[in-house]
């Protein structure tokens, strides 16, 4: 009998490991003329909303992109950006201004010369899970939602962002990071349904029905000790024909990407969650932390306790 608890949806387990592991926002109330230099974060996915006025994105290499009420956009890979009134406005670096802390993860920030008005959700996130890596990793540089393209659910979840903004009544960071949350994933969905790019590579695997089923089953249990032709019946297919169609989409063979996985889990064990070794090597399936060792340093390229101590990079 199949597990109805594991998924054999393999992109709906990307998006769902999308689920923040961190969440950063403020209130920017902005007045003409005005100018904001975000800096970059790296292993951070920012997003701005707009409530009221209007500010112009501008990412170096980009042209300068107006953002209106109700527009949202995300900047996926966390490269330094700045809002502003007009493009080429001179810009204050984000952190030397003053910024009024309304809890640990949320803040007031009002710059601008006192001209028209602006109001503008801005935040950063972060993921922990290596699909949600990957998968960041795929986007554009930015993506942008229009209230019109977008159906009632983004004007009315930026409504209710904007409403628990500003009131911050109890509990309201619990919500503005649940609003967040939806906000990104949704958004992420809106490009991979539309965009030509997400229907190729390791994006198209995750949609292909067979492929996808097979991805799914290696996310959902690393540490086995996956075979072709286990994995093949899992797509229900022929092992050449599987093993072909694998490597047509995905860009490697299946034990490949096997391999792959698991070194992406363990450097997320190490950096992000800190565990040791023995454990990272154990939750993995490897019979000893020697041989973890070997097959970290092979697919890597340094050893585990140098991962370590690169905490925080990707």
């Amino acid at each position: 009998m199949t597990d109805p608890w594991t998924s054999t949806d393999a992109l709906g387990e990307a998006l769902h490991a999308l689920r923040m592991g961190g969440v950063f926002c403020a209130r920017s109330e902005f007045s003409d003329p005005f100018g904001l230099e975000i800096p970059a974060m790296p292993g951070c996915l920012m997003f701005h909303a707009v409530s009221s006025g209007q500010c112009w994105l501008e990412i170096d290499g980009n042209e300068p992109l107006l953002l209106q009420p109700g527009d949202f956009v995300l900047v996926p890979h966390g490269e330094g950006h700045r809002l502003s009134s007009t493009p080429g406005q001179a810009a204050m670096a984000l952190f030397d201004l003053p910024r009024e802390a309304v809890s640990e993860r949320y803040e007031l920030l009002r710059h601008g010369g006192g001209g028209r008005a602006s109001t503008v959700v801005c935040g950063a996130v972060r993921f922990d899970h290596p699909a949600a890596h990957h998968l960041v990793r795929l986007l554009p540089r930015h993506i942008t939602i229009e209230p019109w393209s977008a159906g009632e659910w983004l004007p009315a979840t930026l409504r209710f962002l904007a409403t628990e903004a500003q009131a911050m009544l109890p509990g309201g960071e619990t919500v503005i990071t649940r609003l967040a949350d939806i906000l990104v994933i949704q958004t992420i969905r809106s490009w991979l349904a539309h965009n030509p790019d997400a229907q190729t590579g390791w994006l198209g695997a995750l949609q292909d029905r067979k492929i996808g089923r097979a991805i799914a089953r290696i996310h959902h249990d690393p540490a086995r000790a996956w075979t072709v032709a286990e994995l093949a019946e899992a797509a229900a297919m022929s092992r050449s024909a599987f093993a072909a169609r694998f490597a047509e989409l995905v860009g490697e063979t299946p034990m490949q990407y096997v391999g792959r996985w698991r070194m992406q889990l363990a450097l997320a064990g190490l950096r992000e969650q800190h565990l040791p070794t023995a454990d990272v090597a154990a939750k993995l399936g490897y019979r000893s932390d020697a041989a973890f060792r070997r097959a970290f340093k092979r697919h890597v390229g340094f050893a585990p306790g140098a991962a370590r101590r690169q905490t925080g990079s990707r």
